[in-house]
């Protein structure tokens, strides 16, 4: 039997089929609407706890998301690092590690790391942080102790009383600070946190491996090249070993063949205390031999340090001013990328530390340091390390601004 719709009912059911393919067109474009912005949430929120290292509030969340969906990702990123927590959290523990040779992140705040805070946040040339007439201290109507080239207690009062580093931090003349001239200043190099920590004692040489390690991203170890001359390596080092050369020949030169040219830069520097009175060196303060002193050990202005343990090599180099040069520029350390534009060679701190500022090898290490703090890994893919290379170029070309650097690595790590 055959069934027959009148034309009225026939028009009936195309009315509700219309009906119901609206209501399903409807819902999914609310469903479509609905997953987009759970995704903006969930990247917002992701993205500043990451950056900032705590929750947003509920306005900035949605701020952050408004301009994730109108593909503002960096803008999101600066959203996040108005956040006062930003400097007091992120950046602290950013910076922290490099103030010390234990690399301990939660050491007290210092001039070391409150200068790198305060360059991050006003955007200054991060290059500075290794040759720059700069330190960063607290705001004077804060009623803290006065910075002092004796102590951190500036620094600690800084921390102990919760002072919000985004706002309470000024800029100022290192050398109206610690009394070294500004042509011997070399930003956070010379600050007294890395003195006390790399020029305690010992040869100077610490100061050398920890910039490195800090602000180039390689230990010695991979940088050894044995194909290097000698001349430049310090009576201090035997040439003999146990008797044996071979261990000279295999092993030390390799390091000190580039090291200690390099090191040279800080011969007429040391950190100064009281062994007697203060053995942990708390009240110490950085001591510079300007034109005119001379170390009554060298007779010269070189520190007593560089001439110690003269007889392991009667034969060796002896310093006898802050001339150094970069050995590394030949052989297999060209892959650090020095700056063609510069000699490769100078006198004392401020230019040994635009040697190193200005290399590729500088400017990744800071990106590689955001990436792992931001992206929680290291890079791990061939995507990652494209990534890395790109920002690297950003950062060089948008000033050196650090900052920059933090919202890019942000954006491409708040999808994971």
């Amino acid at each position: 039997m055959r069934v027959f719709f009148q034309p009225s009912t026939r028009i009936h059911l195309q009315n509700k089929s219309l009906s119901q393919l609206m209501i399903c067109f409807c819902f999914f474009i609310i469903t479509y609407i609905a997953t987009v912005e759970a995704s903006s949430l969930e990247q917002a929120k992701r993205l500043h706890d990451r950056i900032v290292g705590t929750p947003a509030s509920a306005e900035v969340l949605n701020e952050m998301v408004a301009l994730l969906n109108n593909g503002q990702t960096i803008e999101a990123a600066y959203k996040a690092m108005e956040s006062p927590h930003f400097y007091t959290t992120t950046l602290k523990l950013f910076a922290t590690p490099w103030t010390n040779e234990e690399q301990d992140i939660f050491a007290p705040l210092n001039d070391y790391s409150a200068t790198v805070i305060g360059i991050v946040r006003d955007d200054v040339d991060f290059r500075e942080i290794l040759q720059g007439d700069i330190t960063y201290i607290g705001k004077e109507d804060l009623g803290l102790p006065n910075y002092s080239k004796n102590s951190n207690a500036h620094y600690q009062a800084l921390e102990d009383n919760f002072i919000d580093l985004a706002d309470e931090l000024v800029s100022s003349a290192q050398s109206s600070l610690n009394g070294l001239p500004s042509s011997a200043t070399a930003g956070v190099l010379t600050s007294r946190a890395a003195a006390k920590a790399f020029f305690y004692l010992g040869t100077n040489r610490a100061m050398l491996r920890f910039t490195f390690m800090n602000h180039m991203c390689t230990d010695l170890e991979p940088l050894k090249d044995n194909t290097l001359p000698p001349d430049r390596i310090r009576q201090d080092i035997s040439r003999s070993p146990g008797g044996d050369s071979r261990i000279f020949l295999n092993n030390c030169l390799g390091c000190h063949s580039g090291m200690d040219p390099l090191a040279q830069a800080f011969a007429y520097y040391d950190y100064q205390f009281d062994v007697n009175t203060d053995p942990n060196a708390e009240n110490g303060a950085i001591n510079y031999n300007a034109s005119g002193n001379i170390d009554p050990i060298t007779n010269t202005r070189v520190k007593a340090k560089y001439h110690i343990n003269a007889t392991h090599f009667p034969f060796g180099f002896i310093t006898e001013n802050d001339q150094w040069q970069n050995y590394w520029r030949e052989g297999i350390n060209q892959k650090l990328g020095w700056d063609s534009s510069l000699s490769g060679k100078g006198a004392g701190m401020k230019s040994f530390g635009q040697e190193l500022a200005n290399s590729q090898a500088f400017a990744q290490c800071q990106v590689k340091k955001v990436f792992k703090t931001v992206c929680l890994r290291d890079a791990e893919t061939n995507t990652d390390l494209m990534k890395i290379n790109n920002i690297t170029e950003s950062f060089k070309q948008n000033s050196y601004q650090l900052k920059r650097v933090f919202a890019e690595v942000g954006a491409y790590c708040m999808g994971e």
